[in-house]
Formats: structure tokens, sequence, C-alpha cells
């Protein structure tokens, strides 16, 4: 009776949150943390954690197709699981290398158009899951209507060390002049690089950092983070929709200090002749959200009526 009640109450707090949410992220990666304290506090081993949180992963693969978002990136394995135990380590290996054949055949990837990617330092993972990495890439290749990536012998430092060195070998070996490293550049030497820029994080298992994740497409990209108590094996749909929901406030936040400062801008140069200060406010409604500009050209109205008066 009690589990009937509380699928009820879940049910319909779901259908507020789809209510409460307009638009979803483009990107969303996860850090999928809480596996083996999961296993722990059940008695079972970290391998039974993992092979729970493998079925958590298949679901919000579904989700994110029912809210049309266009890219995932799951944090699979980071560098620093290397220094795990060997045992839980040929484990995770094995879990991947299964994952990967399994999800490169499923019939609603091919259906779905899913395109499968691993970034990271892939050489040093073993064969086996190297050889599935290949034939899950291969096998989906052609696709882009959503994109799978899967982070594999990960670190964020380490990537973005990768390629400074690769652009500073390319400065000294004269292929490329100083003045043109930029932003463009460094990225054409991350990592098999995501499409999109990361909008939105999210870490399960109670802590509260992002653990060297994605820092150039996600820091760079000012992503909103979602930080949840959940395990992995337990996150819900519900944890989900609450995750795309601080997304959202964090979006209108940003909209709205853009816009305060696009108007601040208007009041500082409003001393300015009125030219000068609406060609200002022009350029400015090209940059802030819509329908800020004519919040901003109400601002310079109200300038205009006070200097006649």
């Amino acid at each position: 009776m009690h589990a009937r009640v509380r699928r009820l109450i879940e049910r319909a707090y779901e259908r507020l949150l789809r209510r409460d949410i307009d638009g979803t992220p483009d990107h969303v990666a996860i850090i999928q943390d809480g596996n083996r304290r999961y296993a722990h506090e059940r008695g079972n081993g970290a391998a039974d954690g993992h092979r729970e949180g493998a079925r958590t992963t298949e679901q919000v693969l579904h989700w994110c197709q029912e809210l049309d978002i266009e890219e995932l990136t799951l944090y699979a394995f980071s560098t620093e699981n290397f220094e795990r135990p060997p045992a839980e380590r040929e484990h995770l290996f094995d879990l991947i290398e299964s994952k990967l054949r399994s999800f490169a055949d499923k019939e609603e990837v091919h259906e779905n158009e899913v395109c499968i990617r691993a970034l990271g330092e892939v050489d040093r993972l073993p064969d086996r899951v190297r050889e599935a990495v290949a034939y899950a890439e291969e096998r989906t290749a052609g696709y882009d209507r959503f994109r799978l990536n899967v982070a594999l012998a990960y670190g964020g430092r380490a990537e973005l060390l990768g390629a400074a060195r690769d652009t500073l070998q390319a400065v000294a070996d004269g292929r490329l002049d100083p003045a043109d490293v930029d932003a463009t550049e460094i990225e054409r030497r991350l990592y098999a690089r995501p499409v999109r820029d990361v909008d939105l994080i999210v870490r399960t298992g109670g802590d509260e950092r992002t653990s060297n994740f994605l820092p150039w497409h996600a820091n760079g990209n000012e992503a909103a983070v979602f930080f949840c108590a959940p395990y992995w094996p337990e996150f819900s749909k519900i944890d989900f929709l609450r995750a795309i929901r601080t997304y959202e406030s964090r979006a209108a936040s940003w909209r709205h200090t853009r816009r305060e400062r696009a108007a601040a801008l208007v009041r500082a140069v409003a001393g300015s002749s009125l030219v000068e200060t609406r060609e200002v406010v022009g350029r400015l409604r090209e940059q802030v959200p819509h329908g800020s500009g004519e919040d901003l050209a109400a601002e310079l109205d109200g300038h205009e009526s006070n200097a006649m008066e």
C-alpha cells in the first residue's frame, strides 16, 4: 500500500516538474558517482554496484531522447580510476566493453541515429576495450541526431596539458604563428571534441565537485551544475528533471544579469550625445537575450525625457 502511494506521489511530482520545464539543455554531462557505496551499503561487492549503475545509464539515454537533449557525455572511467584495485578495474573494463558492444548493436540506437564516441586517452585501455570502442564508433559513425560521448581514461588537466603541448610544438616547428593561437586552435587539439559546449553537469552520490571533468567545454561555457545525494544506481527521472530545472533557473539568472549589465552600460553612456547612445543600444540589441532590446530602448527613452526637462 505504502509503495503504491509513493509511486502515485512520484508520478504526480514528475508531471509537475515537466510542466515547470520550458526548455532543455543541448548537452548534459554526468559524473556517475556512488556505485561502490551503493553496493557496500547493501552488503554487495563493487561489481554489483557497477552493474546496477549500467542500468541507470540506459534509462538516462531514454530520458534524454524524450526531452530532446542532443548530446550526453558520461564519465565512465577517469585517469584516477587506474589506481583502483586490479579486480575491480578489470570488472569495469569488462562492463565497459560489454556495454559498448551491446549499445552499438541495439535497434533503438540505430533507429534514433545515436553516434557513439569515446573521449580520453583510449590508448591506455586494454586491447579488448579499445576494440569495443572502435566497434561502437564504426557502427554509429554515420549518425548525427543524438551524440553519446563516453569519457574513458579521461582527465581534464591531462586533456588541456596535451593541447597546450601540441600547440607549443606546432609553434616551435613553424607550423603555427603565435599570433594565430586562439580558442579554435586549442579546441582542435583536445580529445575527440564534443560537438557542443556543456550546458549542464550532473553529479550523483553527494559530493559537490566536478572532479576534473570537461573543464574547457563546461567551465568555459559557465555550465550549470546539479549535485544530488542519490547514488548513481538510485538516480531517478525525478532527479534528472530537477537537474534540468536547475539548468533553466541558471540560464534565466544569466539572462537577467546580462540584461542588467547592458542597462547599466546605457546609463553610463547617457551623458554622451543621444546619437552615440542610440548606437550603443543598437549594438547591444544584437547581444542581449530576446526582449531585452526593448527594455534598453525604454531605458534610453527615459534618459531622453529627463534630459529634455
